[in-house]
């Protein structure tokens, strides 16, 4: 019998399972203004774990599950200090560079701040209907401290929904395995593998980004910017995944993420609403932000496929 492609079922799944879960929003006529938004985008972030599970069920049958879990990332990987410490490091400061390429916007000119106002977030308000239990002040505080401190735990469920296909399994999978090892990889392998894993999480988005989600100015548009901005967050996740072995800090990351991207929106004047695609965290000025990470945390691969040329060309001499 022909061996079955494990990459094809785990994308078959993964985006299959995608379009199936979004058809509400295009079938329904009214696009992001369905009442079913939220749901359908959290049911969407769970397959691409189906995608993990169809590889194991179909590919990887005889591998027992504990095994399993552990090639793809899902324990806390050969050091669990170090995990520990990286899955702290991300929990606070995914929340602080989102301030950042919030604060860089305000810098560059690519949002204008209404701090003592909140008239963005007051016209937010009001749109939604009835009368606010708390004033708008103290709601921006309670969203600000629940995106740091609460919002990256409970995000976690659907965010592992992601983070186990993409840098559980997918990552490791464009590095030549279904598991991490210790071997050093050469550079160029190892940012190509980040390249097409975050080309193709961001394409994985379009059941949602082609309708403008993310980016409302941009309509369809907003599918092909978005895979900019995975690209850069993907890398990020990345390296979390590699430094660690584990997905649980990459997990946090993208929950604490999804949970602080949208602050723009609760300090922005309604006068001059921010164009998302560029200002803020997913914008241009966010993307920026992010490649600088991307080749600080980069450095150390360069460093090692240094070595891994020097120590080649020693044994080929």
């Amino acid at each position: 019998m022909r061996r079955v492609n494990d990459l094809a079922v785990f994308l078959a799944v993964a985006f299959g399972g995608a379009w199936l879960v979004a058809l509400p929003l295009w079938l329904g006529g009214s696009g992001l203004a369905t009442p079913s938004l939220m749901p359908v985008a959290a049911a969407m972030m769970f397959t691409p774990s189906l995608g993990v599970l169809a590889v194991w069920l179909i590919c990887r049958r005889g591998t027992p599950f504990r095994e399993w879990a552990g090639r793809t990332g899902l324990g806390l990987g050969p050091a669990r200090g170090r995990t520990f410490g990286v899955l702290a490091a991300t929990w606070v400061g995914t929340p602080l560079v989102v301030l950042v390429t919030l604060a860089v916007s305000a810098l560059v000119g690519a949002v204008r701040l209404d701090l003592d106002g909140l008239s963005l977030f007051r016209a937010q308000l009001e749109a939604a209907g009835g009368a606010a239990p708390l004033p708008p002040e103290t709601l921006a505080v309670a969203q600000l401290v629940s995106a740091v401190v609460v919002a990256p735990l409970l995000n976690a469920i659907p965010s592992l929904g992601e983070e186990w296909g993409w840098r559980g399994y997918l990552l490791p999978r464009l590095l030549g395995g279904a598991a991490l090892d210790a071997a050093p990889r050469p550079t160029r392998i190892v940012w190509r593998a980040m390249l097409v894993s975050g080309v193709i999480w961001g394409l994985w988005h379009a059941p949602l980004t082609l309708l403008g989600y993310n980016y409302p100015n941009l309509g369809p548009w907003a599918a092909l910017m978005f895979v900019g901005a995975c690209v850069l967050l993907g890398a990020i996740f990345g390296w979390l995944r590699l430094r660690t072995g584990s997905v649980w800090p990459a997990v946090v990351g993208h929950g604490a993420f999804n949970a602080s991207a949208g602050l723009i929106l609760l300090v922005g004047d309604v006068a001059y609403p921010p164009n998302l695609a560029l200002a803020g965290a997913a914008g241009v000025v966010g993307w920026v932000v992010l490649a600088v990470i991307v080749a600080v945390l980069g450095s150390p691969y360069r460093s090692r496929g240094r070595a891994s040329a020097d120590a080649a060309a020693r044994v080929s001499g």
